[in-house]
């Protein structure tokens, strides 16, 4: 039997469930097509949006926050492993290798413990915040669904009323067969039967309506309290939760700059007991083609420095102006990010003009030549001197190649190699000391690069007279020019 009324009670909740379900469902397309008003409440409203806004910011900070905190766990095993790494390579016999050890042990105890107090004082702060959003949020949405109910049964009873004054009229003049055929004694009675019957349907409706506004205004007050109250309350968090992880943040960094200047101390005590042993990092060849300004051509062992002079397009120099025994130049290897260094500075042209130089200012056919000198290269002015190149037998001395039978086309100077040269690419002449070259312009001058010549050795050229299989380039600054 208690079964069986067990059974009952449950089923008849159910059906309670679902009829209020029905009434709200009917309550609401009532109210969206306009048969029915709505009680609105703007400022709760407003209080809901804020809500919803709060929740989302906080779930928001909380994601970032996780994410954070597994990058800090990702540096801490990268720095682990790099600590490791360190252990390995040091030997036994340096000095300094407990101080390192140490030194890489109190390194992963920082970023444990930093990680540590990130989730105990940020991590499960959040998570406490946003735990009581939850419980809200079903509160809110349960004053809405209690809202709907109070409408109901607010129409309800409003439609009771107005069937009342109908039913008063009704029995004021009767107007059915079965009350004019009934006797004058039972006219009454059904005339008391009705209106206690209407006064029972409205005495139901107005206790449900009692009913349902108690319980809505129940949930109503409280959250018009706490919205605003939870709404405030997130300046406070934000300020404490950015606060926590700043602080935690600025200590971490200051006792691991500690520990990366006690390890640079080691290193630096390494470092001036085998300084002798220091390794020097080399350039590696590519496969990519480099500039010609960035090869690397190397002079000699034991040359000493040059000082730079600044060339103008290439041009020859003014005879005379090589000095025996000049010191050995930079190879262009030796500036990896620019062009190669030229030889020493030349002594500045005199004012005097040589005699052959006055003679041939008289000849049809000249090729002026300019020669500048910086400033920073001597506190004499630059003097700009032109040469004019001579007749000779019917050819031109010192001029373009193009009227000599003998010397490639667009010959412009010879060169001698003061230094062996190691061609490095297919495009380039290989020089031995004291091999002349015959310098010829580029065939597309945008390919020339600052620091090299174009050219063909005497020698190939007297032998084969091909200048496309001979040609090639070679760095300036390992020869000297010739008359």
């Amino acid at each position: 039997m208690a079964e069986m009324g067990s059974k009952g009670v449950t089923a008849g909740k159910i059906a309670s469930n679902v009829q209020k379900k029905l009434t709200r469902a009917q309550e609401k397309v009532l109210q969206k097509l306009g048969k029915a008003d709505e009680t609105k409440d703007e400022q709760f409203e407003q209080c809901v949006q804020n809500f919803n806004k709060q929740l989302t910011e906080g779930t928001r900070l909380q994601k970032d926050l996780r994410t954070y905190l597994t990058s800090v766990k990702a540096m801490h095993e990268a720095s682990k492993k790099l600590n490791e790494c360190l252990q390995e390579v040091y030997e036994p016999d340096w000095p300094g290798r407990d101080e390192a050890n140490k030194i890489a042990e109190n390194n992963d105890l920082l970023w444990m413990d930093y990680h540590q107090k990130l989730v105990d004082q940020a991590l499960l702060t959040m998570d406490t915040y946003l735990g009581q959003f939850p419980d809200i949020k079903s509160r809110i949405a349960k004053r809405g669904r209690k809202l709907v109910d109070y409408d109901s049964a607010r129409h309800h009873y409003e439609s009771l009323q107005t069937a009342k004054k109908k039913d008063e009229a009704k029995i004021a003049k009767p107007v059915s067969l079965l009350e004019k055929a009934a006797p004058q004694w039972c006219q009454g009675k059904l005339q008391a039967h009705l209106v206690a019957q209407t006064n029972l349907l409205r005495n139901q409706a107005e206790e449900e309506l009692i009913k349902a506004q108690k319980v809505f205004e129940e949930m109503n007050v409280d959250l018009q309290e706490e919205l605003p109250s939870l709404w405030n309350s997130r300046v406070g968090f934000y300020v404490n939760t950015f606060q926590s992880i700043a602080g935690l943040e600025e200590n971490f960094h200051k006792e691991m700059s500690k520990l990366n200047q006690n390890l640079n101390d080691v290193l630096v005590s390494l470092e001036k007991q085998h300084g002798s042993n220091t390794f020097t990092v080399k350039a590696q060849p590519s496969d990519n083609a480099p500039a010609k300004g960035n090869k690397s051509p190397s002079p000699p062992d034991g040359s000493p420095a040059a000082t730079p002079e600044i060339r103008v397009n290439h041009e020859p120099e003014p005879a005379g102006g090589a000095t025996p025994g000049a010191t050995l130049p930079k190879s262009p290897s030796q500036l990896r990010k620019g062009p190669p260094v030229p030889p020493p500075p030349k002594h500045t042209p005199s004012k005097e003009v040589k005699q052959e130089q006055i003679l041939s200012l008289f000849e049809d056919t000249f090729v002026p030549e300019i020669s500048v000198t910086t400033p920073s290269q001597s506190s004499l002015p630059a003097v700009v001197v032109e040469t004019f190149p001579a007749t000779v037998n019917g050819t031109v001395e010192g001029g373009s190649g193009a009227g000599r039978l003998d010397l490639p086309p667009g010959f412009m100077f010879k060169v001698q190699a003061q230094h062996d040269y190691t061609a490095t690419d297919t495009d380039e002449l290989q020089l031995k000391a004291g091999d002349v070259v015959l310098v010829i312009p580029f065939q597309n001058p945008e390919e020339q690069d600052e620091g090299w010549l174009m050219g063909v050795k005497e020698s190939d050229w007297n032998q084969h007279k091909e200048l496309e299989k001979c040609r090639g380039v070679f760095p300036e600054n390992f020869t000297e020019r010739v008359p």
